[in-house]
């Protein structure tokens, strides 16, 4: 199939990432479904809207028909300052299942997971990159987040789903700390990423890092070649900014994800 008659559905399309991929790639397929349980702009040509809750398995599946790969931007996007656990089950948790499981009874090819570095936030910020592909979550969203890309692994094992899980870094404008400086993704490279995602060859199952072109990026991203990811942004364009600014917290210096870690750590 030609990438141009390809049908998407993006959930989450109200969210901040949804919403730049909704723009960077708009009119770039036969179809842009757009999707997610809050009120969203108005379609646009080759466009569709639909609300749909991520508990609504019957919803999902319906949202479904016709697609040819799912762009899953969609649940809760950090880790909750209070009762995280009972607002990370739900969305990130539940409706993950949901989501691969209505894939495949709607006979969806492929689906993008927003996984995220979280599911691997403690390894410490020298580890391997071949090593830190092992989970090591540093919250109960990075648990979320691992959870997903097991399913994920599960269904393409199991059911012949295309699954690429995107462990994205620190998405947003620029950089604002250290840590960033090294895991930060621009708006502009995590539309190609999605792009890349969609319009690759055939492949099974797949972890790659969402990040930018940063001088101090904690990962070797060569995993992702297959994919034709060249990110063009660098977080070292802010380096001088950033560094004349408050220094890291020292526990959250040690480790890959930051104050996810440091939040409620208890020393050794």
């Amino acid at each position: 199939m030609k990438f141009a008659d390809c049908r998407i559905l993006l959930l989450g399309a109200a969210g901040g990432i949804g919403s730049a991929i909704r723009e960077g790639l708009s009119g770039r397929y036969a179809l842009m479904r757009l999707a997610d349980i809050a009120r969203m702009t108005a379609a646009g040509e080759g466009e569709e809207t639909v609300q749909v809750d991520l508990l609504d398995i019957d919803g999902l599946a319906a949202a479904m028909v016709g697609i040819d790969c799912v762009v899953h931007m969609a649940g809760v996007p950090v880790e909750p300052d209070e009762n995280a656990w009972a607002r990370v089950l739900p969305a990130n948790i539940v409706g993950v299942h949901n989501l691969f499981e209505a894939a495949r009874l709607a006979g969806v090819k492929r689906v993008l997971f927003a996984s995220s570095h979280h599911a691997a936030g403690f390894h410490h910020r020298d580890t391997p990159t071949a090593q830190t592909m092992v989970p090591r979550p540093d919250s109960y969203y990075g648990v979320s987040k691992v959870l997903g890309e097991a399913m994920g692994r599960l269904y393409a094992d199991k059911f012949g789903l295309q699954v690429l899980s995107l462990r994205i870094g620190a998405y947003r404008d620029r950089p604002s700390d250290p840590r960033q400086l090294a895991v930060w993704i621009s708006p502009r490279d995590m539309v190609e990423l999605v792009r890349c995602g969609i319009e690759a060859p055939d492949f099974s199952y797949a972890t790659v890092y969402g990040v930018s072109a940063n001088t101090r990026k904690f990962w070797d991203n060569s995993a992702a070649a297959f994919l034709g990811y060249t990110p063009r942004d660098n977080a070292e364009n802010w380096a001088e900014e950033v560094l004349a600014g408050p220094p890291e917290d020292p526990i959250a210096a040690r480790f890959q994800g930051g104050w996810y870690c440091a939040k409620d750590y208890v020393e050794r």
